[in-house]
Formats: C-alpha cells, structure tokens, sequence
C-alpha cells in the first residue's frame, strides 16, 4: 500500500480494507502527535479520561473530545499548533468578524498534501494538465486562493490568480485569456453571470467548460441556473480553514452526486447537534472532522457546523456528503420555526423573472418577528408576469418553509453583490 496516494487513478483502486488500515495508522499517528506536543489536546483527552492508547478501532474515535471554534479562539493565536513555530511555513486565518479570527498553520509536508488534495478535486471536476484555471477566490489569509492556486500548479494547470472583485476585469479575462475553469464562489458567478450579460457577451462563445464553487451552501437549483446561463459543468468543492482550506472534499463531474470526501486524509463523523451522538451514515446531523495527515494544526473531531449526511462512495470507495443544506448557526428561528435561508433560494430560483441575489431581513413587530424578503427582477421581465411570480414565491415559502413573510421586488441590480461570500440574512430583531 502506497504512504500517501499521489493520484486520481490511485484512489479510484483502493480498496476498503485498504484505506481502513490506512486511516487507523495514520488516526493513531495522530492522536498521539497531539497528546505529545499540544498542552491543551493533553489537557482536553485528560478531562475526558482518554489516552492515544484506547483506539483500537475507527469506532473508539467517539471516546475522544471535541473541538470546536470556541477552542480555536481561546488558544489565539498559536495555542493549538503541535509544532514548533520554526517549523510552521504558512499561516492563514478567518476574517474575525464575529470575534477573534481562528488562527491555523501548515508545514511544509501540510502544504504538499493540501496541494494534492485540491489538485486532486480539479481533476475529479474535469480538470486536466494545461488547463488555464481562473481563481476569483480572495488570495491573503482566507484559505481560498492560495489553496486553490497550489492544487491547480501541483495538477500542471496555467494559474490565472485574479482573486475576488473586479467584476468587468473577470470578464475581460475569460475573454483575453480563454480560461477553462473557474475557481470561485457561486453567489460571486451569478455576478459575474450578470456581468455577462451587461456587456453582451455570449457565455457560449467562451472557452470555459467548468466551474468548481464552494466557501458557502449551495443548492442543486442554483447549480441548474449557473449550469444553464454560462453552459458550463458546475461541481462542489467543500472545505473549512479550520479543517484545511478548499480541497476536503470534491464533487466528480460525471455524477455531481456530492462531494466525495477524501478519506486518506480526513476522517468525517456525523453527530446530533444536540447531543453529540454519533449517527450512522444516511442520516442527517453536523459534519465533523479529525485531519489524519496535518503535522502543525491537526484538529481531532472538530465540530464544523454544517448539516449533511454520510453516503456511500460512488465512483471510489471514499465516501461523499451530500450537498451542505445549511449550518447549525445560520439556522433562523422565526416564530418557532427552524429556517434555513437556503430553503428560501430553492424556491425562488424556480421563478424565471426573479434573479437569484436576495436578502432576507428580519425585525420585530411588537413582540412577533417580521420578515421582508427582498428580491429583484429579472432583466426584461414583463410586469404582469413578475407580480404573479412574486405572489406564488410568498405562497410557497408559505406551504414549504413555514413562515409567511412580505415581499419586496427591486430593479435589476436592487440587491446589494458580494465579491464573496453572500450576505443574504440581515438580522435586526
């Protein structure tokens, strides 16, 4: 058996068994990698009564703590790196907008084995050598542009590293530069979809055959809109800084049935949120990770906080998650009910005179919670048409979601774009 598998073709041959053995030698490496050189990994599996010793199988990972974003924080900046700081090649962060950033590092060997895994997920969405792969994800400390940069360098790829904004320019350059990929998130792509559109230019006549998105939920009808308006192949890489960066798991483009996570580096469990109960694969609960191969900020079962499930692996034996429905902390709950903004997107992108961009805004009305969902029209959209559309949108979240909300419908270009990550839930309550 291969120490490391360099190779789509390699992972397609592995067998169970193998990969099995794999995971608990490199799990066992693991635990005992932290037990020895971070304090507060030592002090955690102490207060829970464990040691690196007790695993004698996959299953006794559930004896082990979790990690979640509150230990990250409160070990700012370094408190949970495993190795010397002279040892520590790159260091990325989160933006901090909610409170302290949470601070991760690699080493040398983690950058490589980062590379592979994203060079990995471009070939599994139909990326080859030669390809000219544009990457509008934000380059600095968020993890997506580098990240993506390094796998699609390490794959053979010609890097085009635009980064995020600068819409027109985005453009010009899968004009001037007949790009072939495009590495960004899909609420961004919508922008530049519309951009598109702005200056006339047909998406068909581009070379641009495919688009990996990911750094934000996703539904299979926003794939459909992309898909349709820029005649493109549109897969799913998923990742977190916390757990890596982009690259923990990739949709393949011949099925687009989740991403496959790859199991030789990242070992997923699924657990009640509420509990902590470890559930079986096929049902619904958060994702959570312990890294097999990172050297200088492993994380042992970190709480992700997105919703998913476990499914059996189909074109390898590794298996895939199904499309991230939402988050444990981006759950609304408005009159009771449980709300995920990605219910809301699901329903409007069945109507074809309302645009994809949206905000939901949410206030109080004495002592109940009001919602005024925003929405814009389509370019070309006949009146008539928009307002019956409107009123079937606020009929059906009625009848799906659970929740009745009033509407607004703004002109083309109403709702405020991001270079990034939407914003689609404004908060006032």
């Amino acid at each position: 058996m291969q120490e490391f598998l360099t190779s789509l073709s390699d992972v397609r041959q592995l067998s169970n068994d193998a990969l099995q053995t794999m995971q608990i030698k490199r799990l066992r490496q693991t635990l005992t990698h932290v037990y020895e050189n971070s304090p507060h990994y030592r002090a955690k599996f102490a207060e829970a009564g464990v040691h690196p010793s007790d695993l004698a199988s996959l299953e006794d990972l559930k004896k082990f703590p979790f990690t979640t974003k509150e230990d990250l924080r409160s070990q700012y900046p370094f408190g949970l790196f495993s190795v010397p700081m002279e040892q520590v090649t790159r260091i990325h962060a989160s933006s901090g907008t909610t409170g302290k950033p949470t601070v991760v590092g690699y080493t040398k060997a983690d950058i490589e084995h980062w590379a592979t895994c994203v060079a990995r997920s471009i070939e599994a969405a139909g990326g080859r050598s030669g390809d000219r792969v544009q990457i509008a994800y934000g380059y600095g400390l968020f993890t997506g542009g580098l990240g993506a940069h390094y796998g699609a360098e390490k794959l053979g790829c010609t890097v085009i590293p635009m980064s995020g904004g600068q819409t027109e320019k985005q453009v010009q350059l899968l004009q001037d530069f007949q790009t072939d990929i495009i590495m960004v998130t899909p609420s961004y792509m919508l922008n530049i979809a519309d951009e598109l559109d702005r200056q006339g230019v047909d998406p068909r006549e581009l070379n641009l055959r495919l688009g990996i998105f990911g750094a934000e939920p996703w539904t299979n009808a926003m794939r459909q809109a992309i898909e349709t308006r820029c005649g493109i192949d549109a897969t799913d890489i998923y990742g977190l800084s916390e757990v890596m960066g982009p690259g923990v798991a990739q949709e393949f483009v011949g099925s687009k049935d989740g991403p496959t996570i790859w199991e030789d580096h990242f070992l997923p469990e699924i657990i009640d949120p509420d509990t902590g109960e470890v559930l079986q694969d096929g049902e619904q609960g958060e994702l959570v990770f312990t890294s097999l191969t990172k050297q200088a900020f492993p994380v042992i079962r970190y709480r992700t906080r997105d919703l998913t499930r476990l499914l059996p692996g189909s074109e390898c034996v590794m298996r895939r998650m199904a499309k991230i429905t939402g988050r444990t902390d981006d759950m609304l709950i408005i009159r009771g009910v449980n709300v995920f903004p990605t219910q809301i997107e699901e329903i409007l992108l069945k109507f074809p005179t309302l645009a994809p961009h949206y905000q939901l805004e949410l206030s109080k009305s004495g002592n109940m919670d009001a919602v005024r969902l925003h929405v814009e029209k389509c370019l070309g959209a006949v009146a008539d048409e928009v307002a019956v559309q409107s009123n079937e949108l606020v009929t059906q979240i009625k009848s799906y979601v659970g929740i009745s909300c009033a509407l607004k419908v703004h002109d083309v270009g109403g709702i405020p774009r991001s270079e990034g990550k939407a914003k689609r839930v404004l908060d006032n309550r």
